[in-house]
């Protein structure tokens, strides 16, 4: 990266990919691979992780981080998302001078955020500083779903104001509309420190198997949730947790979706910086807005009125092909032709499609009683 002026006296920097490092990158990919699959097969990791699927993620997100001018759409899709916060600056792309292996953002200068010493010197505001990057980072994760993936205190400066300056945006995270809605369940849950609700989010999130012994797990939830809920950040580290969280994740055969480790990683490099941040910082605290903020979203009847519709479209193709496919089967049993012959996990499969089928038939009309109801109000 070298510091660089335009033609108008605009301060830039340039970013410019090393020769050949694309080969040095697939060399260590293909060991990573081999070893991500030894692992699997012989250590008990297998059963959390698919570490073969983790490591594909990661192969498609450094491949991606190869191409810059994916990195300088990415920056302005952060813009975009942050249009209205004033705690956050995106750099300017300046996509004239920009191609597949050199990028142009606009130069910006600040404090390094970790450099307390600085900062202090400065008098800026750490607290706020803190305050400012836990509302990106639960805004850009469960709201956006699109997150920064490598924030390591280089890639961050403080700027006037308290003011957050993102840089490096090769590395990023996505997350589907449906984990997101999930990890806020999850994230609601915990932070009401509902021990039970945690168990029925995992498992609505496959993380858990419906066989898995829910009092217990609930137990050991409920441990853990009260050993650390209202203790400030200078009092919990993420490596203490990990190791307190795995024996109950091998305990109970818990199985993590494989989308969440780059989530998981982001959030480990932020804990040192919050550390040295403020170390009173409670999250619990500061979650609290955002929790009503979703529980609120939860209660829109768009959001209800968009389920629905999926339910109904659903349930109108199964209505359209029922006729059909009825007499179809009766023609079959008046001739004899009707043989039972459907194995075990074809039948298992046809249960549970009929399940859901069934569960989102009871949500569709859940949905359209509550909707009613609110109008009814509204009027």
């Amino acid at each position: 990266v070298h510091g660089a002026t335009l033609s108008d006296g605009q301060e830039v920097v340039v970013k410019v990919q090393r020769p050949d490092i694309e080969e040095v990158i697939t060399v260590d990919l293909e060991i990573l691979f081999d070893l991500a699959r030894l692992v699997q097969e012989r250590t008990p990791l297998m059963e959390i992780y698919d570490l073969p699927e983790i490591v594909e993620d990661f192969a498609y997100t450094l491949r991606a981080e190869m191409d810059y001018r994916r990195e300088g759409r990415n920056a302005d899709r952060f813009r975009r998302n942050f249009a209205n916060e004033p705690a956050l600056y995106i750099p300017q792309v300046y996509w004239d001078y920009t191609t597949r292996r050199v990028l142009v953002l606009e130069r910006i200068r600040g404090i390094k955020i970790n450099d307390i010493e600085a900062m202090d010197a400065a008098g800026v505001d750490r607290h706020q500083v803190a305050l400012n990057a836990a509302r990106i980072i639960i805004k850009e994760v469960l709201l956006d779903g699109f997150f920064h993936a490598d924030p390591h205190p280089g890639n961050f400066f403080v700027m006037d104001g308290e003011v957050i300056g993102a840089m490096d945006f090769g590395m990023v995270g996505h997350l589907n509309q449906r984990l997101r809605d999930e990890l806020v369940h999850l994230y609601i849950v915990s932070i009401q420190l509902d021990s039970e609700g945690i168990v029925e989010q995992l498992i609505r999130m496959g993380a858990a198997g419906l066989r898995v012994d829910r009092a217990g797990l609930q137990r050991d939830m409920e441990r853990l949730l009260t050993k650390y809920h209202g203790l400030p950040l200078k009092e919990i580290r993420a490596r203490e947790v990990v190791e307190e969280v795995m024996p109950i994740a091998f305990r109970h055969h818990l199985r993590l979706p494989s989308e969440l480790w780059l989530l998981g990683k982001t959030l480990a490099m932020m804990e040192g910086v919050g550390l040295k941040l403020d170390p009173d910082f409670d999250i619990f605290e500061v979650s609290q807005p955002y929790v009503r903020r979703f529980l609120l979203q939860m209660a829109s009847p768009r959001v209800w009125g968009r389920k629905l519709a999926k339910g109904a479209g659903e349930w109108g193709e199964l209505l359209a092909l029922f006729p059909r496919r009825a007499t179809h089967l009766l023609d079959q049993m008046e001739r004899g032709e009707l043989g039972l012959t459907m194995s075990l996990k074809e039948t298992d499969r046809l249960v549970g499609k009929l399940d859901r089928i069934a569960n989102r038939l009871v949500v569709s009309i859940l949905l359209a009683a509550l909707i009613v109801g609110l109008s009814l109000i509204h009027i």
